[in-house]
């Protein structure tokens, strides 16, 4: 069973799955997030859906990319987890099933050029007040706990 985070399916609320691949990265002892703007402001682990026809890993360097202008590379599975949530950009309420990555970011090849979204670098303690979700905290807390041993 994959372990879930935030709110409680809601009883009558209809959900679309909403597949994802999401990365925790570091740099020389710094995480890379995305800022979102809107519609609502949040830090978040960089990421997103993954498309029809479209594998995890492919969808997690380009969501990357989209979103912090950073290439990626050597991801590793660290885990998944689920959340219902509203996405008021889609008009939808989604049961998202976030596989996250562990990958190393190698190169600046531009900026975001998702709308809203900024590459944001911290320290990892940082990073995991500032993150917007439950989930996303949980697997950036268990890899800084791994990667300290």
């Amino acid at each position: 069973m994959i372990r879930r985070f935030g709110e409680s399916m809601k009883t009558g609320q209809r959900y679309k799955l909403r597949p994802g691949a999401y990365g925790v990265l570091m740099r020389e002892g710094r995480v890379l997030l995305t800022h979102q703007r809107a519609p609502l402001p949040e830090y978040q682990l960089p990421g997103g859906g993954v498309d029809p026809g479209e594998g995890a890993i492919r969808a997690l360097h380009r969501e990357v990319f989209e979103e912090t202008g950073w290439a990626i590379a050597a991801p590793i599975r660290i885990g998944a987890f689920r959340r219902f949530a509203y996405m008021p950009e889609y008009e939808v309420w989604a049961e998202k099933l976030c596989t996250i990555y562990a990958a190393r970011p190698v190169i600046r090849r531009g900026l975001p050029s998702e709308p809203d979204h900024r590459a944001a670098w911290m320290a990892p303690e940082e990073a995991v007040e500032a993150l917007g979700n439950d989930g996303d905290r949980h697997f950036l807390q268990r890899f800084l706990q791994i990667a300290r041993r």
